[in-house]
């Protein structure tokens, strides 16, 4: 027996474990922007399948928008970072955001 408890019955504390709030992940479609690169960002950044890459890309240019993804905060962030790094080097105005899943 521990001396410093003097007998005390000692009770484990369970901490509850909460899930991370989830993002969605955001393009939006422009007129400058080529199909061809908005499917390679969704391969690169997003690691989609040309098949499933292409898709998305033509729900986003015909609904103007579509979510590419579900992350954490900091993971999302990240992704939109890259997107608009992409776009600036390749002179594209692509925009990415994040809202709340």
């Amino acid at each position: 027996m521990d001396p410093r408890f003097d007998g005390e019955l000692l009770e484990e504390a369970e901490k509850e474990l909460k899930e991370p709030d989830m993002y969605n992940v955001v393009l939006h479609n422009d007129d400058y922007t080529t199909r061809e690169f908005v499917v390679e960002v969704l391969q690169v950044v997003f690691h989609k399948p040309a098949i499933e890459a292409t898709r998305i890309m033509l729900d986003v240019h015909k609904k103007g928008r579509g979510v590419v993804g579900v992350y954490t905060w900091d993971i999302a962030q990240t992704k939109v970072a890259t997107v608009h790094k992409m776009a600036r080097e390749r002179e594209y105005p692509l925009k990415c955001t994040i809202e709340a899943a």
